[in-house]
């Protein structure tokens, strides 16, 4: 029972402090903006300034929501996969997925210069993009999942995907080499990920996606916590290990699949966010991991998001170098201090 109020008061701070965040990244950027305008805002209420208005609803909070399902998404994403091989070094896109999303991007970006004219321009907007990266993703899961029936260990899985990426990663390299400085500088702005980019509707699908892949991860709790015992020790508790690996991959394609789609490759995040969980809450119970990833997951995007804002600035950072600048030093600090993986 105190260990159950324990983890139910650590819950009620992580869920303060993502309320905070999410405040907070709504009011600060090249435009402050008090909080006392943002919650009559959000309340449907009238502001001081119109002008306000328009870039809460508009631009900060669809970008704010963008930063939440990313960062959980990502989170447990990379929590799933570190279960399933029992592997600290484990992220979401050590399958490949983000290699193929990006392979998908560079096909059609650094590969459009030869449709030219109107068709080179229908061919580089916003939904191309992101149909490009959700086809390479989706490709390359298909790869994963034949060799899944094909192969038992699930350390050879890992392998593999690692050699997918390096292949779809090998084809990106060779495209940039031939490729204009134009379109190479295009590829490289859409591989610093971005979250400001989503409308309404996009953020939807993304929603949705998101919310499927989170569904199937919590339906596999029982099965996560048989795995980190061993695959015999599964076994004997009835755990059917190929559909359990299957579904398991699947809820991290739908995740990192849907979230590089839309916000491009995001790093650090999806590797970080279950070891500093692990850190903070000192349990190996999925029931209480998954919640506590996915909310300490999208504080830490959301406080990424804020600096990579530059408050009082007119200047935007790049999220991906914030994402590695700011969480890096933290796990290091964080795994020295503690000198424990839990695995």
């Amino acid at each position: 029972m105190d260990l159950q109020k324990s983890y139910h008061k650590i819950f009620m701070l992580l869920t303060i402090v993502l309320i905070g965040s999410f405040l907070l990244n709504l009011s600060l950027g090249s435009v402050s903006i008090p909080l006392k305008e943002i919650a009559a805002s959000l309340l449907g209420e009238s502001i001081e300034k119109s002008t306000w208005q328009y870039i809460i609803i508009h631009y900060r909070l669809p970008k704010a929501l963008t930063a939440i399902g990313v960062g959980a998404g990502l989170g447990a994403a990379g929590l799933l996969m570190q279960t399933l091989f029992r592997n600290p070094l484990a992220g979401p896109f050590v399958l490949g997925l983000s290699s193929g999303a990006s392979l998908g991007v560079a096909v059609l970006i650094l590969g459009a210069g030869a449709f030219g004219g109107i068709l080179s321009g229908f061919l580089l907007n916003t939904w191309s993009l992101v149909i490009a990266s959700a086809l390479g993703s989706f490709l390359v899961l298909l790869a994963v999942l034949v060799v899944t029936f094909r192969v038992k260990d699930t350390m050879a899985i890992l392998i593999i995907g690692l050699m997918f990426g390096s292949v779809t990663s090998a084809v990106v390299a060779v495209l940039s080499y031939f490729s204009s400085a134009e379109k190479l500088q295009q590829y490289v702005f859409w591989s610093f990920g971005s979250l400001g980019n989503l409308s309404w509707e996009g953020l939807s699908i993304l929603g949705i996606s998101v919310s499927i892949g989170l569904l199937i991860a919590f339906a596999s709790v029982k099965s996560l916590n048989a795995l980190l015992l061993g695959e015999n020790y599964a076994k004997s508790l009835g755990v059917h290990l190929k559909k359990t690996t299957l579904f398991i991959i699947f809820s991290t394609s739908i995740l990192a699949g849907s979230i590089t789609a839309f916000a491009g490759p995001i790093a650090f995040i999806g590797l970080a966010v279950p070891h500093i969980t692990r850190q903070w809450i000192t349990t190996s119970n999925h029931r209480v991991l998954l919640p506590a990833v996915l909310l300490i997951g999208a504080i830490i995007m959301l406080l990424c998001d804020t600096l990579a804002q530059v408050p009082f600035s007119e200047f935007t950072l790049p999220i991906n170098a914030i994402t590695s600048l700011v969480g890096a030093p933290v796990v290091i600090w964080l795994l020295v201090r503690k000198r424990k993986l839990f695995f």
